[in-house]
């Protein structure tokens, strides 16, 4: 299945209200500003807009609101994926007759899958829905890698046409993009190895850090596709300080306290998470004031 999602693709936020019950209004405004901000798409419910602590419900309401938000203008990626394959089958199916434009797997976590089980995992869920999947290996959160092999076999069924890599494993990354047929997309899942995979041919990357640098991301990787090499590189190395600074704590502490400190207030956020110290909203002013994003 070949399709494109976008080179950029924000992990958005959910935003929340004072009582932390979801915002969709404010989720909408984010979602508009982001496509005029750089992004070609959105992963909702992913991560960083704290799919832990979200329930099937507000998931699947965030993802209507979303899409109808977004229509054509981007994609909207729905985060379906957790630990437990029959919910992740029931929620993808769910998110496919809102009509979202793909979904998203994270790796399961806790109960550790051996590869076969990962396989099995994937596959049943990518049977279950005619949408365009995206693989999520995390392995900091999810104690699994899901290795290359893995992948590769995956990368076989039909409607598995990415895997959004954030391993860090250079190596791994590459084993993948040369076992993977040509069709088959490679994004990063963290941004400070967006360069390196881009240049490892990687297609692009869902990013956290688009939130505020979208624009520079998509520059980045469209210098480096045009040829451009040196220049990409000139702007991968310009936000590698910012990319620290944003992710000196637990994603998405640190997003939420960029995005009040740029007026754009999307509320606290769901325990166990908690809100970022004054140390580190001075440290994340400082390096938001030199990319001069204040």
């Amino acid at each position: 299945m070949k399709i494109d999602l976008g080179r950029v693709i924000t992990a958005m936020v959910t935003p929340f209200k004072t009582d932390l019950s979801v915002d969709y209004g404010k989720a909408q405004s984010l979602a508009r500003y982001l496509l005029k901000n750089g992004s070609d798409g959105l992963v909702v419910a992913g991560t960083t807009g704290e799919s832990p602590t979200l329930s099937s419900e507000e998931k699947l309401r965030l993802f209507k609101v979303i899409k109808e938000t977004v229509g054509d203008r981007g994609s909207v990626i729905a985060g379906t994926g957790n630990n437990c394959t029959r919910d992740s089958v029931e929620l993808t199916k769910k998110a496919e007759e809102i009509g979202v434009n793909a979904c998203m797997l994270v790796t399961p976590y806790y109960n550790k899958p051996p590869q076969s089980g990962l396989f099995n995992h994937f596959k049943t869920i990518a049977r279950s829905t005619s949408l365009p999947v995206i693989l999520y290996n995390v392995p900091s959160r999810t104690v699994r890698n899901l290795n290359a092999e893995t992948v590769i076999a995956l990368s076989k069924i039909e409607n598995i046409v990415a895997v959004k890599e954030a391993s860090g494993d250079m190596e791994q990354i590459a084993r993948i993009i040369q076992g993977t047929p040509e069709d088959f997309l490679m994004y990063s899942g963290e941004d400070a190895t967006t360069f390196s995979l881009i240049a490892l041919g990687g297609y692009g990357v869902i990013s956290v850090a688009s939130h505020f640098v979208g624009k520079e991301i998509k520059e980045m990787i469209d210098f480096y596709q045009a040829g451009s090499g040196d220049k990409a590189r000139q702007i991968h190395l310009e936000l590698l300080s910012f990319f620290k600074t944003l992710f000196a704590t637990t994603n998405p502490i640190l997003v939420k306290a960029a995005l009040k400190l740029q007026g754009f207030d999307v509320g606290g956020l769901r325990p166990p998470l908690i809100e970022a110290s004054e140390d580190e909203v001075s440290n994340l002013k400082l390096a938001m004031e030199k990319m001069s994003l204040l």
